[in-house]
């Protein structure tokens, strides 16, 4: 049986068997939970906890304990909502996109992304779910005969948002789960418990590897990728189009879509990262999770993030081009008004931060990239708060302008979403396979090599799982 060694030095990451590769994922659902993950989930259901207290405290009072008003009617909740659904962007994105692009890089982090898709648009969904302010007939909502003459408003972008975001959870969640089946049905043959094969039995569906169960579950997943590659691009820009479509000065724009998308990709890559850099130490996972990964997808957030710039610049060059001055008056006043301090923020976090990703030391360098996708994430947030509330601020009369100011039930119920988008992702790790053993295997250099036996050192190491040469 093969050897896992966990005492390499990080970025030089010696080959694993078929079997090590098996081991290194599988121990981390099977042996006992370490005490840092229990301290993680600790603090994570903390912040869950106040999440229900704060969305309690909404219903039992009403919205009044927000810090919205008739100008700014909105604004902290719905840049939680475009903030959370660009995060869950990039996991589809780098499992389906990537997929068809036969990237193998992705077999070692597409999983833990699938996983912060879905539970980054469960983050989302909250937010505009609690904002209509009675969730108790959110139902009203839906298209359903009824006796009070109600019916949506198919011509309103937001309702569009509804199918959007909804259509893409579904396929994502079916996306995530038929990439998890085999490695369910590994677990499920290394049971060492009845109750624990017998649960992870019903989740691999009746899997036993057989040439057939291949062939389905390889058709399948192509056909989730291909479907999931437009939604990837559509989401975030039906997203856009709940700013893009009205007549309000600094959201009327046609870049929007692709700005949007770009943002979106920049701020999921950012958060993939910091998830998966903590796991990859605390679970011995840099055999699989690769400095080379990690540098492809610096090289990623460095592209979009010149995208992002890009556009930002390109918004200004609109405004004074259009010869609309109530349209410059409003981008002048992002950068120089009431506000100034959170567009400076979001031009600093977003365009000069990922600019140390042209140096390749940097992009290897671990704490450096920490900060930097803790900054990025830092500064899409920010991106959000300076379109949504410094337009809404000051429009064309002054009599109407306003400031917004954030109540704690604000803060706390945006601090409380990050408790239960890491609880969940928390479970995730502890329960489910999160690197995906099956496609790791399939674009092994060793697979054809080894069949699971003993490795033999080759002449020139190469890391499982990486599609590309090391170039440690």
């Amino acid at each position: 049986m093969a050897t896992v060694n966990h005492t390499i030095a990080d970025g030089v990451a010696p080959p694993l068997t078929l079997a090590g590769v098996t081991d290194a994922v599988c121990r981390i659902v099977e042996e006992p939970t370490p005490k840092h993950w229990w301290t993680a989930f600790g603090l994570a259901s903390t912040g869950l906890l106040i999440l229900v207290a704060m969305v309690g405290y909404l219903v039992l009072t009403g919205v009044g304990v927000w810090g919205l008003n008739n100008r700014i009617g909105w604004a902290w909740d719905i840049t939680n909502f475009v903030f959370w659904v660009g995060i869950g962007h990039a996991g589809t994105l780098i499992s389906a996109i990537l997929f068809l692009f036969r990237q193998n890089w992705r077999t070692s982090i597409n999983r833990a992304a699938e996983a912060m898709t879905i539970f980054a648009v469960i983050c989302a969904l909250l937010f505009p779910t609690i904002h209509v302010g009675r969730v108790w007939v959110i139902y009203w909502a839906l298209p359903y005969p009824n006796s009070m003459s109600m019916w949506p408003n198919f011509r309103s972008p937001l309702l569009w948002d509804v199918f959007a975001v909804s259509t893409y959870f579904t396929i994502s969640l079916l996306f995530w789960f038929m990439g998890l089946i085999p490695d369910l049905a590994t677990i499920r043959d290394r049971a060492t418990s009845t109750t624990r094969r017998m649960v992870y039995g019903i989740l691999a569906l009746g899997w036993r590897g057989s040439a057939r169960n291949w062939h389905t579950y390889e058709r399948t997943y192509l056909l989730l990728a291909a479907l999931s590659t437009p939604l990837v691009l559509s989401v975030h820009s039906v997203v856009s189009f709940d700013f893009a479509v009205s007549i309000l000065p600094g959201w009327h724009t046609t870049i929007f879509p692709p700005y949007f998308v770009a943002g979106a990709i920049f701020s999921g890559f950012a958060m993939v990262l910091t998830l998966m850099i903590p796991c990859r130490a605390f679970f011995n996972l840099k055999h699989i999770v690769t400095m080379d990964h990690i540098d492809n997808m610096n090289k990623i957030i460095l592209a979009t993030g010149m995208m992002v710039g890009y556009a930002y610049g390109l918004e200004f060059f609109i405004a004074w081009y259009s010869g609309n001055t109530t349209e410059a008056f409003i981008f002048f006043n992002r950068a120089f008004g009431p506000y100034w301090w959170a567009y400076w923020t979001m031009v600093t976090c977003n365009v000069l931060v990922p600019q140390i990703f042209w140096s390749r030391r940097l992009r290897r360098n671990i704490p450096v990239i920490m900060v930097a996708c803790i900054l990025v994430n830092v500064g899409m947030w920010f991106e959000r708060f300076v379109i949504i509330v410094t337009s809404l601020h000051r429009t064309q009369l002054p009599s109407a302008w306003g400031m917004f100011y954030p109540t704690i039930v604000d803060i706390l119920t945006f601090v409380g979403s990050f408790g239960l988008f890491f609880t969940l992702f928390l479970l995730f790790i502890r329960f489910v396979p999160m690197v995906a053993i099956a496609e790791v295997k399939a674009v092994s250099v060793h697979h054809d090599d080894t069949h699971g036996h003993e490795y033999q050192a080759p002449a020139a190491p190469v890391a499982v799982g990486l599609a590309i040469p090391s170039k440690e």
